[in-house]
């Protein structure tokens, strides 16, 4: 296998990228933010009788596979698709079940399932999610099997910590997914910001390299931890009624808050992973400076997924 495709497909994002499967480097990629939920409203539209659930979403992805290809200047028949994401959920391509945690960091007892019968050249292999009794994941499980080689085979717990709009952080003893929590920190974020009082009291474009931001988000931190959630809250609108708090600065002290919550419960008795992207990684690197938890190891989240996909790959062929 010298190449596969990796396919990312999120409930409001849609990846795709070709990638040399020796050295993982992404040779092309097209990205849309048009995801599964769109893509299902579209289905859902159907004149009754039209395309099938699995032919709408196929044509989706032959569209995308144009875009690369064009992209690539190569064809990409019969090249392996990896899909992980929502598109093995309800509102899907096909709804596959969950996997039941513990599963193994080498990917051994994940679900993976080919598509037969697709218009399409490409082998297509789908990933499912994993689920505790009271929580899920689709398409962190694969992020975890990427992160198999930085964690440690010992019996202690280890955390993994993967930001997003609904972060997740995942307990890894003997090289096996355990537990899992999921936290609604970016949602949150987006909601208060966008949707309530404290929104005419944020802006986004301050640099986070910028001291005062850091500041700020370090208060908010502190505040979260000082005040609790909903007190602290509230000072986002004080702070720029009362105190003159740029609106741009606010808005990494509301950051604070909510990711300072997140993190409330987290201490240096158990080894942390970072598994995140540019946009919260230094976020988050802050946040747990603050708190004195050290980072035990670090990865980015787009590598871990596309590790994790190479993996399922391997262990298919």
């Amino acid at each position: 296998m010298e190449k596969f495709l990796s396919c990312d497909w999120g409930t409001s994002t849609f990846r795709l990228r070709l990638i040399n499967a020796d050295n993982l480097r992404v040779l092309a990629e097209t990205t849309h933010e048009s995801g599964i939920a769109d893509t299902h409203r579209q289905w859902l539209l159907q004149p009754e009788g039209s395309l099938s659930r699995r032919a709408c979403y196929t044509a989706v992805l032959k569209q995308r596979l144009d875009e690369l290809s064009q992209r690539a200047g190569i064809a990409l028949d019969d090249i392996p698709i990896v899909l992980s994401g929502m598109a093995s959920s309800s509102m899907g391509m096909v709804e596959l079940p969950y996997k039941s945690l513990p599963f193994d960091l080498d990917g051994s007892d994940l679900i993976v399932e080919a598509l037969p019968n697709l218009d399409v050249s490409n082998p297509i292999f789908m990933v499912s999610g994993a689920r505790t009794d009271h929580d899920v994941m689709r398409g962190e499980e694969t992020k975890v099997l990427g992160c198999s080689a930085i964690v440690t085979e010992n019996s202690d717990k280890q955390l993994l910590i993967l930001p997003g709009t609904h972060p997740k952080h995942i307990i890894v003893i003997r090289r096996q997914a355990v537990e899992l929590a999921t936290y609604m920190t970016g949602e949150f974020f987006d909601l208060l910001s966008t949707h309530s009082v404290l929104s005419t009291s944020v802006e986004a474009g301050a640099n986070f390299g910028d001291a005062e931001a850091q500041r700020w988000f370090s208060e908010g931190v502190e505040a979260s931890r000082t005040s609790g959630m909903l007190k602290a809250a509230f000072k986002v609108r004080t702070n720029e009624l009362l105190r003159q708090i740029p609106k741009t600065h606010n808005f990494y002290y509301l950051s604070g808050i909510l990711i300072g919550s997140e993190l409330q419960h987290i201490t240096p008795a158990v080894p942390v992973y970072l598994i995140a992207g540019s946009m919260h990684r230094a976020l988050y690197k802050k946040a747990l400076q603050i708190i004195d938890v050290p980072i035990a190891g670090e990865l980015d989240a787009d590598l871990a997924l596309i590790k994790g996909q190479r993996m399922i790959l391997s262990r298919l062929s």
